[in-house]
């Protein structure tokens, strides 16, 4: 007879495996479409904007926004893959018949958002190669740039599987991303420094969790960001560890899950 802990393993690696398959399975829909994005964004503002724009912050145009147009697709992919696997899970009554076998529950919320975190790793891995045609990719900070992609594809993932368990309907997975996530990532300094803000408005940035992200992330790459990298570190695990609890109650509880 197999042991909890083999079988919670097991189930791990069942979950992450599925979840692989499954964006990878229509790699065209899932993979594919963020590196076009990326492709048009640089375009347009990295090579015909940033052209007359010229430097910001010290680095070309094109250096500066390359991060955050790579941690935006990180953050959209994570996102979207846990919330909409863990929803779909729900809704065919799959994520039930996990929850009633004997396996952890944070064995099952880690599956999902692992899952989520190799689609978010994926996307900006494949945008980041992409970013090679238009500009050098300088990594000055290889440990940092990769530890900070990491944390922030767990964090947003976790956010997903947030979203998924209080929804109730497939419209209600994208309320969250049109009007939440979308603004925050916008307004996280992706094209912008926020020194070239008023008072008021930078000072504003600092309540936005996603401008620490991002600017952990350029500041592994170009070794410099509006940010200290500390409070990069200290903000995305906060909001892991809050996100984390908030998730594993939820699924503890059975909230939006057992009727």
């Amino acid at each position: 007879m197999q042991s909890i802990t083999s079988v919670n393993i097991v189930a791990f690696k069942t979950i992450v495996t599925k979840e692989i398959r499954r964006f990878m399975r229509i790699w065209v829909q899932t993979i594919v479409p963020p590196a076009v994005s990326a492709v048009l964004y640089m375009m347009i503002f990295g090579t015909l904007i940033g052209s007359r724009v010229g430097e910001m912050d010290g680095h070309q145009y094109i250096d500066f926004i390359v991060p955050g147009i790579i941690m935006m697709a990180v953050i959209t992919n994570s996102y979207s893959n846990s919330v909409s696997s863990f929803f779909s899970a729900k809704f065919q009554n799959h994520l039930q018949e996990m929850l009633i076998a004997p396996v952890y529950n944070w064995v099952i919320l880690a599956g999902f958002v692992t899952g989520g975190v190799c689609r978010g790793l994926a996307v900006g891995a494949l945008v980041a190669a992409v970013s090679l045609f238009f500009t050098r990719l300088p990594v000055e900070n290889p440990l940092i740039t990769i530890t900070v992609v990491v944390l922030t594809a767990t964090l947003f993932s976790i956010a997903g599987v947030v979203n998924s368990i209080f929804a109730k309907s497939f419209d209600d997975i994208s309320i969250i991303p049109n009007f939440v996530l979308t603004p925050l990532t916008y307004l996280g300094g992706i094209f912008y420094s926020i020194k070239l803000l008023p008072d008021f408005w930078e000072g504003l940035s600092f309540i936005n969790p996603v401008l620490y992200m991002i600017n952990g992330f350029r500041f592994g790459i170009l070794g410099s960001s509006d940010i200290s990298i500390g409070w990069s570190f200290m903000i995305i695990l906060i909001f892991i560890a809050l996100l984390g609890s908030v998730a594993l109650y939820l699924l503890n509880k059975g909230v939006g899950i057992k009727s």
